[in-house]
């Protein structure tokens, strides 16, 4: 999708935008690019929606946040040609997503950063990372090295690592698996408690265990990356069974119900 360098002014022919609406007329809509300092671009009808359209007003309002997809971008005139209907539901749920991020990451970095430094310490993140919401992510996992690398003064690095731990929530995926525990022994209900509290202490604070119905039970993983995900859910799934198999038990792991 790429993001804005600090001090660019057109976007990219086929990148996505965020833009707001600015006025509807009737032969086509006027946008304002929200990353490119609000420099106008226009969205002709035709363009607005696959079908025919009759009112604008049935498709866009203004001061409306809208994705589009640039068709194409004179820069001798500094014209700008969008289009509404060539962006799919998913990109735009994606792209004011990211949207939201970075500006959210611009914030973080005006916390710790005086303004007349943001515009060089902004362009050497983005550079480095691909985005400033990406830099920070980066930082809250490895440290202040990241800043330090990029010629970032000790002092100054501080700061932002400290904003960062205190705004930056980590990355989380969430996976679900489910095992099927039976103990025919006397005691079996207690040892399949005690094979689930095994489970939980493997994967520390990141399951969640709960009951489905006779014999199965649904754990719940949440995790960095979906990498560690199936790690933690494996590791944990195992521990329960082979508890169970031990008291003369029965275990099976589903990834999905069947």
């Amino acid at each position: 999708m790429g993001y804005r360098m600090p001090g660019e002014e057109l976007p990219e022919k086929g990148e996505l935008v965020v833009c707001t609406v600015r006025k509807l007329k009737t032969f086509g809509v006027f946008a304002s690019l929200d990353e490119y300092g609000n420099r106008e671009g226009f969205i002709h009808i035709s363009e607005v929606s696959t079908g025919w359209v009759k009112h604008l007003k049935d498709y866009v309002r203004e001061g409306q946040k809208i994705v589009c997809k640039v068709l194409d971008v004179d820069e001798r005139r500094g014209h700008i040609d969008l289009s509404l209907k060539a962006v799919k539901d998913n990109q735009k749920r994606e792209r004011i997503k990211a949207w939201k991020n970075e500006k959210k990451a611009q914030k973080w970095l005006s916390l710790a950063v005086p303004e007349s430094e943001l515009p060089e310490i902004e362009a050497k993140l983005v550079e480095a990372y691909g985005s400033l919401y990406d830099a920070f992510q980066q930082i809250l996992k490895s440290g202040r090295r990241v800043l330090t690398e990029q010629g970032i003064a000790e002092e100054l690095a501080d700061k932002i690592h400290a904003v960062a731990i205190a705004n930056v929530k980590p990355p989380q995926v969430k996976i679900t698996g489910y095992v099927e525990l039976k103990c025919p022994l006397p005691n079996g209900v207690e040892i399949i408690k005690d094979a689930l509290m095994r489970a939980r202490e493997v994967a520390k604070d990141c399951i969640e265990c709960s009951y489905v119905g006779a014999p199965r039970y649904r754990l719940r993983i949440t995790a960095p990356s979906y990498k560690e995900a199936e790690s933690i859910l494996s590791r944990a799934a195992s521990t329960a069974i082979e508890m169970v198999m031990k008291n003369e038990g029965y275990g099976k792991f589903y990834r999905t119900l069947q």
